[in-house]
């Protein structure tokens, strides 16, 4: 009590900033050189280390200068005692062992019984994370001895939480469960706050792998409050991240982003490197799958040095692994194969035998992208030895996958059908669609070799079931990643179907063309009509329950492969009971999507396998209105014009030459941003030259098609390199395609039938327009006065007053919204794109979080219209984020444009738009009076309408009139 007396010691020496200040306090202060103080200062210690770690780690230094003062050697074990408890939540294992181990050795000359026991429970969690299970288990027993010999409650209740985490690491969670739970009962009646902490976060740990999502969010979230109530930062930062991290499991992608940002940020705070490091290293996998790959290895690269200087041999190797996927990703093979080999020799030294042996199988799959058969088969020939003896029945497959590609690249045919078949045995009831996709697909590619076109069609057919499986159990953006290498299969079918071309054979083709075209896009569409549609509705529940089944397999997929790698002898039942859950569920959702069908139009698109069907397309195309879609297959162009009652599918030719004259042609638009001496010189021969490639691009892409295009209205819906085109201003030496048709465009045909069911606030007159000008866009504020004078009830924000939130207050309520500032595309992360607003800037998906009902959306300004064109031919930019969020068409430019020319063009098209209310038209007809005034394809060209622009009431007067 003397010691408390002396004020606020604790305070002042925590707040030092160095070593050498905190030693200087103690040598002045000799009052402070009793036993007492010491057991204070291991008390702060303790408190401090789940607030701010640096500061902890501070005081347990001066905890043993403390001890040298005093000279005795209680303070001395008291001292090493706190250096062991705050190494070991630095992530410093090892160390923390030997600090503990040296307080015991003290103790034990002291013969001071009750603190051995204390430093044995102590300890045991940092051995369970070093993996030394039977050290922990008996220093547990000689624990809970000695705490039962002395009646201590609390420390029982405390060596039953680290015992759970011993059953927890051996995968015996109703076990550890039990226990967790016991011990939180007891620490409600004697423990402190942190002891309550701590046994709410085990506790949902527990849930997680019990696949009970709810509760484990539920506990999560009670442990935050929880330790926000008591000040406890360090353990606030590490609930953000686990409910982060349960997010992602889920597949929310976007609310595990925010929440990784803010854990990150209160790690950082707070001192704890594991903890951002973590985050980090869970987003750089989120980024793989999003196909954000410069990103992931930003994140990889930063993990990696805080698991390096923290000396975590295993998360040290998963950022390595992480970056070495991003470099293969991003072309860079050799450095990845540098990276993957550092990390294999990591998982040899923790004796993790099956992520060595996976890493041979990465191993082998780089070496075969590189061309090196030799290695590739060594390598893969390695690790299948490992798995075909182990339990991991789908690694073992996806070596002779590997093999049966490398014998079909060397022409051993026969041998490569085996190791094909092999691998599909193995994958019976295994429950891994991607996997099973990856098979069958390649044994098409084997009967397709053997010239057994029949059989190569069924395995190509049951590889795109396989697909359809797989699309409804990821989430919609996690898609974008793992379709560039699956596509290939809608490629072949459509090949195949035309190859015998009837029409039943064409109407195949152009299904398989809308399951390879936009699909993530049209399933993020079809869930915001969902959400927003069901909402109220008797079918609301119906709708909840699929959602959550959805998220739900998502999740025990990647609990499945996580299980997998892991592998311990504790997995395996583990397994068994996920992939029997996940058959439960996929049949419940396949028995929910009926049932929701007769509630609502937009549900039948949960499963998100399905595609707008043909009726439905037909449905949204109005009378004169016909739909012109392309698509690249296997070096080919097919066109496939669809109207109300009728349909067409016909190759076009080699995509290659067509390919070459839109380089061409894109060579010459990119003059347009020379100087004006330049333009001014030549810019009749450049004129020339864009309106021959444009000639020739006709002649490949409308001519053949040209006699089935009687309409007055044309959507076109590009493929590849084409969305890039102006289809608009083909030319066929006397008038572009725009002098013909009011031509608007759509992703794909299902995203285009969705759009026109986006529900607009037609019963709303008001519009809003947002400009902020700036140097370079000097013509906004007059663009903004001219775009407002002819929109009903326009609210005008300009300049500071456009701030984000004004956007979202006014743009909810909006049938038309037109953004006039600049933005900034991305060709890195084209999701992270973004445009400039007063206060902030925003991106793909802060779009994702606005709830429009607009008619019409202009997107008006360098930067804000491009997009990039990834893999399932889904488009990447601000149009995507657009269309999510409930509008029903967007305006925006294929390319950046003159602002004078622009402004102008707004001014044309919404005085059109005032006598029109058909927005094709309107910009039809702009676009020809523009022309006069400008007559490069640069200046008038560009600009486009994506979605449904067509009155929703000529769409219904033409299904009246055609039914």
């Amino acid at each position: 009590m003397a010691v408390l007396a002396q004020g606020n010691w604790l305070d002042q020496i925590a707040a030092l900033p160095t070593d050498a200040t905190r030693y200087d306090f103690l040598r002045r202060r000799r009052w402070l050189h009793n036993f007492a103080a010491a057991e204070q200062l291991y008390d702060e210690i303790v408190r401090l280390s789940r607030i701010d770690l640096d500061r902890a780690s501070g005081l347990a230094r001066a905890a043993q200068t403390l001890a040298k003062h005093i000279d005795d050697d209680a303070a001395r074990a008291l001292g090493m005692r706190a250096r062991g408890h705050v190494l070991h939540l630095s992530g410093r294992h090892a160390e923390a062992i030997r600090a503990y181990e040296r307080a015991i050795s003290i103790y034990r000359r002291l013969s001071r019984e009750l603190d051995i026991g204390r430093t044995y429970n102590g300890a045991l969690h940092t051995l369970i994370y070093l993996g030394r299970y039977g050290t922990a288990t008996s220093w547990a027993k000689k624990a809970r001895k000695i705490f039962q010999k002395y009646g201590d409650r609390l420390r029982l209740a405390r060596l039953d939480l680290n015992l759970g985490n011993i059953h927890y690491r051996q995968d015996r969670f109703e076990n550890a469960l039990q226990l967790y739970e016991r011990a939180y009962r007891q620490f409600q009646r004697l423990g402190e706050p942190q002891d309550i902490a701590i046994a709410l976060r085990n506790i949902a740990v527990c849930h997680i792998s019990l696949n009970q999502f709810a509760r484990a969010l539920s506990v999560y979230i009670q442990a935050r409050s929880h330790c926000e109530r008591h000040d406890m930062r360090v353990l606030v930062a590490e609930a953000d991240y686990n409910i982060a991290y349960l997010h992602y499991l889920r597949g929310e992608y976007t609310v595990a982003m925010q929440m990784y940002e803010a854990a990150r940020q209160r790690s950082e705070q707070v001192g704890d490197t594991y903890h951002r490091a973590l985050c980090d290293l869970d987003e750089s996998e989120l980024y793989l799958e999003l196909n954000l790959n410069e990103d992931a290895e930003r994140l990889a690269q930063r993990a990696l040095a805080s698991f390096e200087s923290l000396a975590m041999r295993y998360e040290t190797a998963k950022a390595l692994i992480f970056l070495a996927i991003a470099q293969v990703h991003r072309g860079q093979t050799k450095q990845a194969l540098i990276v993957v080999r550092r990390a294999r020799r990591l998982f040899n030294l923790e004796k993790n035998h099956v992520w060595s042996a996976l890493l041979d199988l990465y191993q082998a799959m780089i070496l075969y992208w590189s061309g090196n058969d030799i290695e590739s088969r060594r390598f893969c020939r390695m690790a299948l030895t490992f798995f075909a003896q182990s339990k991991l029945r789908t690694k073992a497959a996806l070596c002779e996958l590997l093999l049966a590609q490398l014998d079909l690249r060397s022409g051993d045919l026969t041998r490569s059908k085996q190791a094909c078949l092999s691998a599909l045995r193995r994958l019976r009831k295994a429950e891994t669609p991607v996997i099973d996709y990856q098979a069958w697909f390649v044994l098409g590619q084997i009967q397709e070799a053997l010239q057994d076109q029949v059989a190569a069609t069924g395995s190509y057919k049951k590889a795109h079931e396989k697909l359809r499986t797989l699309r409804s159990q990821v989430h919609a953006e996690a898609k974008i990643s793992f379709q560039e290498d699956k596509l290939k299969v809608y490629e072949k079918l459509v090949r195949l179907s035309l190859a015998r071309p009837t029409a039943t054979r064409q109407l195949a083709a152009f299904s398989y063309i809308e399951h390879a075209k936009s699909r993530s896009l049209a399933d993020l569409i079809s869930f915001r009509s969902l959400t927003s549609v069901g909402s109220g509705r008797k079918s609301n529940n119906t709708l909840q329950d699929a959602v959550n089944l959805r998220q739900e397999l998502n999740w025990i997929y990647r609990r499945i492969d996580l299980e997998g790698i892991q592998a311990t002898k504790y997995s395996w039942e583990h397994i068994r009971s996920l992939q029997h859950r996940a058959r439960i569920l996929t049949k419940k959702l396949e028995g929910i999507v009926p049932r929701l069908r007769t509630h609502d139009e937009h549900a039948g698109h949960l499963h998100a396998a399905d595609i707008a069907s043909l009726e439905e397309i037909r449905s949204a195309i109005a009378e004169d209105t016909l739909l012109l879609e392309y698509y690249i297959a296997d070096g080919n162009v097919y066109a496939a014009v669809l109207g109300r009652a009728s349909f067409q599918l016909l190759p076009l030719g080699p995509a290659a030459e067509i390919h070459q004259e839109f380089l061409l042609l894109d060579f010459q638009l990119s003059k347009f941003r020379l100087e004006e001496s330049y333009l001014h010189t030549f810019a009749e021969l450049v004129r020339a030259a864009s309106e021959d490639h444009l000639q020739t691009l006709y002649r490949a892409l409308i001519m053949p098609v040209r006699h089935l295009l009687q309409c007055r209205r044309l959507i076109i819906v590009p493929h590849g390199f084409l969305h890039r085109l102006p289809f608009h201003a083909l030319f066929d030496g006397a008038r572009y395609l725009i002098d013909d048709y009011s031509v608007s465009y759509a992703p794909s045909a299902s995203v285009y039938y969705l759009c026109s069911k986006t529900k607009t606030g037609r019963s709303v007159v008001k519009s809003t327009v947002i400009g902020v000008p700036d140097p370079r866009a000097p013509h906004i504020g007059e663009e903004v006065s001219a775009v407002a004078a002819h929109l009903p009830k326009a609210s005008v924000f300009m300049g500071p007053e456009a701030t984000v939130d004004q956007l979202r207050k006014a743009a909810k309520d909006s049938r038309f919204l037109h953004i006039a500032t600049h933005g900034e595309f991305r060709t890195d992360n084209p999701m992270f794109s973004s445009i400039r607003l007063a206060d902030s800037f925003l991106s793909v998906y802060d779009f994702y979080d606005f709830h429009l009902r607009a008619e019409l959306v202009t997107l008006s300004g360098c930067g804000t219209g491009l997009s990039v064109v990834t893999s399932g031919d889904e488009l990447l930019g601000l149009v995507r984020g657009l269309l999510y969020s409930g509008t029903r068409a967007v305006l925006l430019t294929l390319w950046d444009v003159n602002d004078q020319s622009t402004a102008d063009f707004m001014k044309l098209f919404y005085a059109k738009m005032a006598v029109t209310n058909d927005k094709s038209d309107a910009l039809r007809q702009a676009v020809q009076e523009l022309r006069q005034r400008y007559p490069d394809v640069y200046h008038w060209a560009p600009f486009v309408l994506i979605g449904n622009s067509i009155p929703q009431s000529q769409v219904r007067s033409g299904a009246r009139s055609s039914q």
